[in-house]
Formats: structure tokens, C-alpha cells, sequence
């Protein structure tokens, strides 16, 4: 809106237009507006620490007389002391108006916090780690299954749970050789599956096997609320949360709702791979939860028959984006045939080749991880 129009041609219409903007606007965006037009004597011989109380009773009227007598005024006719004064009352302005934006930010932020959920723990469990990617296929449900089972391998005193995040393609069932509804305590609490000492949750229970979960988000919110918390988890140190991949709506929820203890990484040394880890990696840290460090999945593929090593995917992506992160590498898992296979029968190579070079680099994994939320805590 241009107000030295609106002023300069009196008018009952124009005064009604002028009181409009005005209301629309912020006072103190209306001052730096009037100060960058051409000279006002008035206004400028006003001292800078009384500049807004003294523009603030300015009238319709009295405007409207300043901008007609001075509009035309040529810019060169200012004198010196004009023009000094000119940068002072700027600066004051451009301040006014940073803390009126500051102050709305604030406000803001304030209103926002209130409608946001408040962190309520998950009912007998103590630490809660999620494992989650931001591209899927790098093997996280993988990872989180042998985390869980090497967590347990390292201190046999710890009890672990496990999670299935993943509503729309839980892997737990498969991975942990699983198979079954869940049955109801007389709370109408749901017992979890339990396989090698480690209770399990999944929406592929209570589900056909190759039934397709179409959902919208408000459905799977409530199905990850009924897994978190109508569960009876019993009495565990950790409680694994194998998270889909990406950065949607159940990963806010579940990073909202529960305290985390920290958040594992996994992504193969590949750039493409690693562009989206690096987002998984910045969500949670704008959620305030830990980012405990990163597992380079696949690094290295060896040859069964001659032990050539080649680096199918890449070599060190992930240690780099570990660096730039500021975070922990966590540990290499190799590309190998015996994870495949043992996966596939529902038998994790923790669990089945607990001397294997693969499974000790799942149980340094775990230690690494339980040593990241100690460095944490304190």
C-alpha cells in the first residue's frame, strides 16, 4: 500500500483506506515505512530514544499535513544535520521491528509446544533404541534383529525386546521365525512372540502374511500407539524399535511420544544410500533424540572361494558421513552369503554362527552402542 497517496489528497475515503493499513500492518513496520520516504523535518529531528513514544500519537490528520508538505520536497535540500540524524533513526527502526518478530517467534513457539504430545515412557522398559534408515533395502530390519540378539549375546543379565515399527512391511515375523496371533493378558494387554529369549512385536501378527496393509496415517498412528503401549513388554532393559525407513509420520510419532535413548543408523557405503542416511541422521537431531552413530551395512564382499575382497557398494561412504555428522561409525557388517541364508530361515547369524567373523561384527556393534548411551547419560 503506498500511504503517502492515501494521505497526501484528503478525504473521508482515503482516511478509512489509511486506518486500514494501519491495522493490518505492524506499528513498527509502519514507522520504517514512513521514514523511507523523502525528508520529514518533523520526524527526523526527533531523538532517537524517544522516537516511537513521539510518533505513536501521529493522527490521520497530522500525517496526511507532514507527507503533503513534505512529499515534494527535493532530497538535496536536506541539511547537513538532517542527514546525519537519517542513518541514527534507521537503526532504531530496524531494531523495533527485529524484536517485534522476535517476540511473534516466540509466541509461536509457545503455541506450537503446547499442542505437542508429551514424552510418556513405555511401561516397564528402561531404554528404548530405535534402528532405523532413510532408504529401505540397506538391511535395518536386519540389523535391528542381530543388535537385539547381540545385546543380549554381550551381557546375558540384560533382557531385550523387540519392536516392528513397520506397519506397512514388517520383517520381524520372517527374520525371527515368528508365526501367530498375539494372546490377551486379563488387562487386555498383548503377551509378545518370544524366540531365542527376545519378545517380539509386529503388526505382521495380527495380519495375514501377505495381506497389504492400506492404510492412511491416522490408522497406522494408532496401530504403532496399540503396539507401544497396549503391549505387556514385562520388565526390559532395552527395547529395540526396528523404525521403517524414510522420515514420515511414525517416526514423529514414536520419537514425540516415547523418551529414546538414541538412535543407530544404517546405510550402505553408497552415495545414494548415504544421501538419505544423512537425512534419517538430521530428522532426529531436529527431534532432540541422539544420534548414537552410524553401521556401515555391506561394506565389503569377500570370495568364498580365492577371499578377494571388493567393495561392492563403495568404500568408507558411511565413516565420511560419520565425520561430517560428528557422530560414531558404529561398526562394518560385511556382504555375506551366511547373513543372507540365516536370515532367510529365520535363524539370525548371532543366534546360528555365534563364532562367525559376521556375528562378532553385530555383537562390536551392540557393545558400541551400549557404550554410546552411557557417554549419553553422563
Amino acid at each position: 500500500m503506498n500511504l503517502v497517496n492515501m494521505t497526501t489528497t484528503h478525504s473521508p475515503t482515503r482516511e478509512n483506506e489509511f486506518h486500514s493499513t494501519i491495522k493490518s500492518y505492524n506499528i513498527s513496520q509502519v514507522y520504517f515505512f514512513f521514514f523511507y520516504k523523502d525528508d520529514f523535518t518533523q520526524l527526523t529531528q526527533t531523538p532517537r530514544r524517544s522516537l516511537q513514544t513521539n510518533m505513536a500519537p501521529f493522527t490521520y490528520s497530522r500525517l496526511s499535513h507532514l507527507l503533503r508538505t513534505s512529499v515534494n520536497k527535493a532530497a538535496a535540500s536536506r541539511t547537513a544535520s538532517e542527514r546525519k540524524l537519517g542513518p541514527a533513526c534507521c537503526l532504531q527502526l530496524t531494531r523495533c521491528q527485529r524484536s517485534a518478530d522476535s517476540n511473534l517467534q516466540e509466541r509461536q513457539k509457545q503455541q506450537m509446544s503446547r499442542g505437542l504430545p508429551k514424552q510418556k515412557p513405555i511401561t516397564g522398559v528402561k531404554q528404548v533404541i530405535v534402528v532405523a534408515s532413510g532408504k529401505g533395502g540397506v538391511g535395518k530390519s536386519t540389523t535391528a534383529v542381530n543388535l537385539a540378539l547381540g545385546l543380549m549375546a554381550n551381557d546375558a543379565t540384560k533382557s531385550v525386546g523387540l519392536l516392528d515399527a513397520d506397519v506397512y512391511g514388517p520383517s520381524i515375523p520372517k527374520l525371527m521365525n515368528l508365526k501367530g496371533n498375539p494372546e490377551l493378558t486379563d488387562n487386555n494387554l498383548m503377551i509378545p512372540l518370544t524366540n531365542y529369549g527376545i519378545p517380539c512385536m509386529s503388526m505382521g501378527f495380527l495380519v495375514e502374511e501377505v495381506a497389504p496393509i492400506v492404510w492412511r496415517g491416522l490408522m497406522v498412528m494408532s496401530a504403532i500407539e496399540k503396539m507401544l503401549r497396549q503391549v505387556d513388554w514385562g520388565s526390559l532393559d532395552y527395547l529395540v524399535v526396528d523404525m521403517p525407513p524414510g522420515t514420515g509420520d511414525v517416526q514423529l510419532s514414536i520419537t514425540q511420544n516415547v523418551p529414546i535413548a538414541g538412535a543407530v543408523i544404517v546405510s550402505t557405503p553408497q552415495d545414494i544410500a548415504l544421501l538419505d542416511a544423512r537425512r534419517g541422521a538430521e530428522m532426529f537431531k531436529k527431534v532432540n533424540v541422539p544420534v548414537l552413530g552410524l553401521v556401515q551395512n555391506m561394506s565389503v564382499f569377500q570370495c568364498p572361494n580365492c577371499n578377494h575382497q571388493t567393495h561392492i557398494f563403495g568404500s568408507d561412504g558411511a565413516r565420511q558421513l560419520a565425520d561430517t555428522l560428528g557422530v560414531e561409525l558404529l561398526g562394518d557388517v560385511p556382504l555375506h552369503l551366511n547373513i543372507r541364508e540365516t536370515s532367510d530361515r529365520g535363524q539370525p547369524v548371532v543366534i546360528s554362527s555365534p563364532d562367525s567373523s559376521e556375528a562378532k561384527a553385530y555383537r562390536k556393534v551392540a557393545s558400541a552402542v551400549v557404550q554410546r548411551i552411557k557417554e549419553v547419560n553422563t
